[in-house]
């Protein structure tokens, strides 16, 4: 059996190892991995937002074209320069945080959200000294520990905020089976009906759960779509085959439809290769044996932590 190891970054960052992935083994780790489960992942729920999905694509590609159009006149040869990684970005960015969160907002507010979700991403990967010489920790060598409270609070004033705006929706709302719930509605609903194991109060279960899944799913998905896009860019053969199966099975007078996506083989092949070849995590979060074991052989002590390269 294992465990994740302690850290600084989970301790401050994820409310004091309230976020399921990064917390440790048991009941309440087991509860809210079964809800995350159901209420998230779910075939259900996820067929239930493919409407926001494909609203936010085409925001983007219409955002794209506009930008092309408005550019296009001091290029020599039409063709206008734009960053994809950022493209991807803040179109992850902005469906996962409409499905979790139920958010809308302007330009202004969108910035100011990203760059501090950005920041809490960047903090929960950095290496601390004082994970590995705890005596250590009263230098906060490199300053990550008071960046990372910085960045906690700044994180738990946006939650608090949407989560007061759910709380006075849901007061408001008269007709619940007319009205969408998001996941940080589904997750007060949820808190309010049953009493969940551990420690934590209702309002850090909700934020830490919302929080572990954007996390968790913003970063992945932008690293594994720029890597494909780079691979392809610099493969024509492919490039060209992929473009062929788009046009056998899509067509050029409609948009690609999730739906199409079980057609698209060739395609479903180039996005596993991109994972095999350039993996989002080249290491999974660290593991720590609960108590002595022995492995194929091996004499593995309580507390040692494993690294899986992937």
């Amino acid at each position: 059996m294992t465990n994740r190891p302690k850290s600084i970054a989970s301790e401050i960052l994820a409310y004091n190892y309230a976020m399921f992935g990064l917390g440790p083994y048991g009941p309440y780790w087991r509860e809210i991995r079964k809800i995350a489960t159901i209420e998230f992942l779910s075939a259900r729920r996820i067929d239930m937002f493919s409407h926001v999905r494909e609203f936010e694509v085409k925001s983007a590609v219409k955002e794209t074209y506009e930008y092309w159009m408005k550019n296009k006149s001091s290029s020599l040869n039409g063709g206008v320069m734009m960053e994809m990684k950022e493209w991807f970005a803040n179109l992850i960015m902005n469906t996962m945080v409409k499905i979790l969160f139920g958010v809308q907002y302007t330009d202004q507010e969108r910035s100011k959200a990203h760059k501090v979700i950005r920041r809490f991403f960047e903090l929960l990967g950095v290496p601390v000294v004082a994970d590995f010489l705890p005596y250590l920790r009263w230098l906060d060598i490199g300053g990550h520990e008071r960046a990372m409270k910085e960045t906690a609070k700044d994180i738990d004033i946006m939650l608090e905020d949407w989560l007061a705006e759910h709380r006075r929706k849901k007061k408001l709302r008269e007709n619940k089976s007319l009205y969408e719930e998001d996941f940080m509605d589904v997750m007060l609903s949820i808190c309010e009906d049953k009493d969940l194991p551990g420690h934590f109060d209702a309002d850090t279960i909700i934020k830490a759960t919302c929080m572990v899944m954007l996390s968790a799913g913003v970063d992945t998905t932008l690293v594994t779509l720029t890597w494909t896009l780079s691979l392809l860019l610099n493969n024509d053969q492919s490039l060209k085959r992929a473009q062929d199966e788009l046009d056998t099975h899509v067509g050029k007078n409609r948009r690609v439809q999730e739906s199409d996506i079980k057609n698209l083989v060739y395609l479903q092949a180039i996005v596993k290769e991109s994972l095999r070849l350039y993996s989002p995590g080249p290491l999974l979060l660290p593991h720590e044996s609960i108590e002595d074991c022995v492995v194929s052989g091996y004499d593995i002590p309580k507390g040692t932590r494993l690294l899986v390269n992937i």
